[in-house]
């Protein structure tokens, strides 16, 4: 039985984040706090959302780490209870956002966090007395903002998913002006992870045609924009498309992701310092390789229709051309360039083994699959 949900209330575009106030009249929140970090902060951006709020009692979070923790979860729900909040506002990339939704699990739910992890059996426990968030994105990347998903790192270092549909943000505030100021490497490193997010989806082998549909345009958008947002920040087209294709991404993955993230959230609990979406970037040639030979992927001739999307020849071409973006975008070469060594495969295997994206890559791969992966992307 295949389950379809689209998802929530979004408000896109220029200028978007002052309908803040709006949005927190229309979902009830009257003390908000504010969970973002001290890069969007220095940027100004925080302010931005601070002065679209004029009247409101808030309280501010900003020391979201760059992968969000359960520490820093457990500090800003400590700042809800005390700041007698009642619901709160993402401002940041997917880290901001998946460490609000953590707090919305925190702040209202007795015991560990790690009771709620997706893999512990913890989404049947995470109820309608979740906070209530609204979100608005700063990058565009991991598309949060409309997704019921997190991953956070629990205390024993395991970098776990939280998943519900109470987690789902109540309302998306998507301002693609938050983003004009955002660095090339990290516009290369969040708009892969986009591109990441269409393609594993679109390869899943899970029934969802609205998915599909949603997350090839998204694909289209963002392998035409990430380019030219990257190389020129203040580009206003191509920064709106490659928003957009965040947001699709996020949108379709409801379908269910693959190796790539099974492989990169292993990773990044190992050595939280690599960046999430620079080592989609790494995974997604030698995955889209492996995927080939699934039957899923060749019946619906789904790495074609990738490859029309993408602009290119053939569906041999993808693996190639994502290398070369990857090169052309400033992104490493591949992992051992970011000082990955065979000594973690062992370790990052028996992650991914246990990721709760591992079981809708269109090939369940096997430990020495996951080796051959990791070697291919080294």
């Amino acid at each position: 039985m295949a389950f379809i949900y689209y998802v929530t209330q979004i408000q896109f575009d220029y200028g978007a984040v002052k309908l803040l106030k709006q949005e927190c009249e229309r979902v009830g929140i009257t003390r908000p706090l504010i969970v973002t970090d001290q890069g969007v902060k220095a940027a100004g951006v925080l302010q931005k959302a601070l002065d679209a709020l004029p009247g409101i009692p808030v309280t501010v979070f900003d020391q979201t780490p760059s992968n969000p923790t359960e520490a820093a979860v457990r500090a800003a729900a400590a700042m809800y209870k005390a700041g007698n909040c009642d619901g709160l506002i993402a401002v940041g990339g997917g880290s901001a956002i998946d460490c609000a939704k953590g707090v919305a699990i925190a702040a209202t739910h007795e015991g560990p966090l790690t009771h709620y992890a997706t893999i512990e059996g913890g989404s049947p426990r995470i109820t309608d007395k979740a906070a209530p968030l609204i979100a608005v994105p700063t990058t565009s990347g991991t598309g949060s903002e409309v997704a019921r998903g997190a991953i956070i790192i629990v205390d024993d270092h395991r970098k776990l998913g939280f998943h519900s549909w109470h987690l789902v943000p109540k309302t998306a505030i998507c301002d693609p002006e938050l983003t004009l100021g955002l660095p090339p490497k990290l516009t290369a490193a969040t708009g892969m992870d986009a591109i990441a997010h269409c393609m594993e989806t679109f390869m899943s082998a899970a029934f969802n045609p609205p998915a599909d549909g949603i997350a090839l345009d998204g694909l289209e958008r963002g392998w035409a924009n990430i380019e030219r947002a990257t190389n020129n920040g203040s580009d206003r087209e191509a920064r709106f498309n490659l928003m957009s294709a965040s947001m699709q991404g996020a949108m379709a993955f409801q379908k269910g992701l693959g190796a790539v993230h099974s492989l990169s959230h292993s990773l990044g609990g190992v050595n939280p310092l690599l960046h999430h979406g620079t080592l989609n970037a790494m995974f997604l040639p030698a995955v889209v390789t492996f995927n080939a030979q699934a039957e899923s992927v060749q019946k619906d001739r789904r790495l074609e229709r990738m490859a029309h999307a993408m602009g290119l020849a053939s569906a041999s071409d993808i693996p190639l051309a994502i290398k070369d973006m990857n090169a052309r975008l400033g992104l490493p070469a591949g992992l051992g360039a970011m000082g990955v060594q065979r000594d973690l495969f062992s370790q990052i295997i028996k992650g991914a083994l246990a990721d709760h994206c591992h079981k809708t890559n269109p090939r369940i791969a096997t430990a020495s699959e996951y080796e051959e992966l990791l070697a291919a992307s080294l």
